[in-house]
């Protein structure tokens, strides 16, 4: 495992229960700003023996983009809502209710809630 490796799972592993991080996001806050596809391969390659919160981690756009193979995506959602998450009906969260940050400030994406 490589030390980013390891850095983005410290960091997925302080996501709050009910919130949640973009990929670019914790990517950033791991020293990578340009990263959030490593982070999301990172994350991909999840060893089975750590308990890791991956579901917490959605794309800028507030909205899960896991592959649909083997029913990642409906998993990811039905783990966030039973953490209280709520989807629009165009499958997005709100950020302002949801986002996560580590130093504590929200999420400065605005979803566009016009195609939502």
């Amino acid at each position: 495992m490589t030390p980013f490796t390891r850095r983005i799972y410290a960091l997925v592993s302080t996501i709050p229960y009910g919130q949640v991080s973009s990929y670019g996001e914790v990517a950033a806050m791991a020293g990578r700003p340009g990263a959030p596809r490593a982070v999301g391969s990172a994350l991909a390659r999840i060893p089975d023996d750590l308990d890791l919160p991956w579901w917490r981690v959605v794309n800028s756009s507030g909205k899960i983009s896991t592959s649909p193979i083997h029913h990642t995506a409906q998993i990811q959602r039905a783990l966030l809502e039973d953490e209280g998450v709520h989807f629009s009906t165009g499958g997005r969260i709100d950020w302002d209710l949801f986002g996560w940050t580590a130093d504590g400030r929200s999420l400065e994406s605005e979803p566009d809630w016009s195609t939502a």
